[in-house]
């Protein structure tokens, strides 16, 4: 096929994933300052800025969590063994 000049049409086709959207991400909105942002289903308006988030981070219940996550010796509890002895990874510097 040789291009003639004129424009050549194409068809679309999605792209399969595995990736499962919420319905809930589809509510929840975000300026590009940072603001976060949804309305409840009576019509309430919910205004996280990004400042208060942040400082949620430092909250003692965000350290703290949930209590039925599975036992996970280094995702979900510290581990049991050096990282060290874990992987059995060296330093590389020699020292």
């Amino acid at each position: 096929m040789s291009y003639s000049g004129s424009t050549l049409s194409s068809s679309t086709c999605p792209i399969p994933s595995r990736f499962n959207r919420s319905p809930l991400l589809d509510s929840y909105s975000q300026t590009p300052g940072g603001t976060v942002f949804s309305t409840t289903p009576g019509g309430t308006r919910i205004i996280y800025d990004r400042k208060f988030l942040l400082e949620c981070r430092n909250s003692p219940i965000a350290h703290t969590p949930p209590c039925c996550l599975p036992h996970i010796p280094g995702v979900t509890r510290p581990s049991l063994q050096p990282a060290e002895q874990e992987n059995g990874n060296k330093d590389l510097t020699g020292k």
